[in-house]
């Protein structure tokens, strides 16, 4: 069974709290049970995981190596700051979709550089939740794409 792992980044544990007209009135718990319920209907296995914590975030990426067939990861605000996430992703060589509620690139200029879309399949952005729903679709479909190259 393919397994996924969705990674959310800093300050998304404060959804539905945090700025509800930019990031929507979804909770991350919410978003989590959203996750899982679909893959389960594409059976397909999902876990979850969120930290505020750059180096724990690294570390969930690098375990996925060997134990997940890719990551969806919305890194918040390390999307722009963090070469280091970019690096793990990249040495990690687990396919990863970046994903982000707001459409990042219809918001302030320094956001709209990403240093994950350089190393991931590719990015979602502006859908809110529905995002990663999109995300395992396409991560699913991209994987099946993969296997059969």
């Amino acid at each position: 069974m393919i397994s996924l792992l969705v990674i959310n980044g800093p300050n998304l544990n404060m959804l539905g709290i945090r700025q509800p007209e930019v990031y929507g009135r979804d909770t991350l718990p919410g978003i989590e049970t959203l996750c899982r319920e679909h893959a389960q209907t594409r059976n397909v296995g999902c876990e979850v995981f969120q930290s505020n914590h750059e180096g724990a975030l690294i570390d969930q990426i690098h375990a996925a190596r060997g134990s997940h067939h890719g990551i969806i990861l919305n890194a918040g605000a390390y999307t722009h700051t963090s070469i280091a996430i970019m690096d793990a992703v990249a040495s990690a060589s687990v396919p990863t979709i970046e994903v982000h509620l707001s459409n990042i690139h219809a918001r302030e200029s320094f956001r709209h550089t990403s240093y994950l879309s350089k190393v991931a399949v590719g990015q979602i952005c502006g859908f809110g939740a529905h995002g990663y729903v999109l995300a395992i679709d396409a991560l699913i479909a991209h994987l099946a794409e993969a296997e059969t190259a």
